[in-house]
């Protein structure tokens, strides 16, 4: 039984990845899909598979509205996938080449990210006039993210999602001079969570004066953090100059791989030229997370009871419980019933 959840938006990809005229071959939840940007900046997706031989359409080409294969050089329209061309038939033929398609799945281009919706049956056709809204931050408008960056994590979309909101780990896994020099010193930490529609959220609060990394957002400066399934983090700072996010979103690509996409994005023109430095912190993070997750599965490969205990852990077992209770409302088609209730958690780190 798959443990994936469907009837999302999901990122295929940072929307600077993709240029126009390109294809890129994409695996989303063990399905194949080949993302693509025509000339004139429209994005679309569409099932990497050609229904003639089987070869993938990322090998082909964008010409005006439609894909070509690379084999025989038919044509898919991008915005329903619809055959419109097969260049080896003659006036004698009589095939109706428009019952020929290939899956085409809703995509959108929304913050500099390019979503795809993965329907719970692909093969039946799509209502797109009832599609979810695609995940935003609404405070950033139009903005797009100064950091995109993405990273393979070789497990369990599940451990992944767990591994990026654990509250404790930070003292033993992000450890770089950097970062973190000398004993490791732990204090409690106590705050005030809440639910949200598909999830949770750390409710707003202020940041302590003591922090003055954040001062470059303004004298008064608030931290709010959402997660929202299926795998939407978005962490969001407040001043009274200036705002900062980071958002991170994440794919799976099969049963036991997934993406993480983590962006960054703020309001500060003169922090431009920290860019390059910024990138290379947020790999540098992603790729110890990342390092922990693979030295996790040599463990798991045995299959062997897992523990959580509270407070430090009760926001996986609450991811757990969304999980459980969106696919049983998916089952019994009825309206999903948030089981998260507000609950202060405390934990020392």
């Amino acid at each position: 039984m798959t443990s994936l959840l469907r009837d999302f938006w999901y990122v295929a990809t940072p929307a600077n990845k993709l240029k126009p005229g390109q294809l890129m071959a994409k695996k989303m939840l063990g399905e194949p899909i080949v993302v693509g940007r025509r000339e004139d900046g429209e994005v679309f997706a569409l099932r990497d598979i050609c229904p003639h031989r089987g070869i993938p359409l990322h090998h082909g080409w964008i010409e005006g509205d439609g894909v070509y294969c690379c084999y025989h050089g038919w044509k898919f329209n991008t915005s329903d996938g619809v055959c419109s061309e097969i260049p080896s038939l003659t006036e004698h033929d009589r095939l109706d080449i428009s019952r020929i398609c290939v899956t085409s799945y809703p995509c959108r281009e929304i913050q500099g990210h390019i979503w795809v919706f993965i329907p719970a049956d692909s093969k039946r056709e799509i209502n797109r006039e009832n599609l979810p809204p695609v995940p935003t931050i609404s405070a950033f408008g139009k903005l797009t993210p100064k950091v995109a960056e993405t990273i393979t994590f070789d497990c369990n979309i599940d451990h992944a999602v767990v591994g990026l909101m654990d509250p404790a780990h930070g003292p033993y896994v992000h450890t770089s001079w950097w970062w973190r020099s000398g004993p490791r010193k732990f204090r409690v930490k106590e705050k005030q969570y809440e639910p949200v529609p598909l999830g949770f959220r750390l409710a707003p609060y202020d940041m302590p004066v003591s922090a003055k990394p954040y001062k470059i957002l303004g004298n008064k400066v608030s931290i709010e953090i959402v997660f929202e399934l299926p795998s939407v983090r978005t962490e969001i700072l407040r001043g009274d100059r200036h705002l900062a996010c980071a958002f991170t979103a994440i794919t799976p690509i099969d049963e036991n791989h997934c993406e993480v996409h983590q962006s960054l994005y703020y309001t500060i023109p003169w922090l431009a030229f920290l860019t390059p430095l910024l990138r290379y912190l947020t790999l540098q993070f992603l790729k110890q997370d990342r390092d922990v997750v693979i030295k996790q599965q040599e463990g798991l490969s045995y299959h062997p009871a897992l523990m959580l205990i509270d407070d430090a852990d009760t926001q996986a077992k609450w991811y757990y419980r969304l999980k459980q209770e969106y696919e049983k409302s998916q089952a019994e088609k009825r309206d999903f019933v948030n089981p998260i209730k507000a609950q202060i958690l405390r934990w020392r780190s």
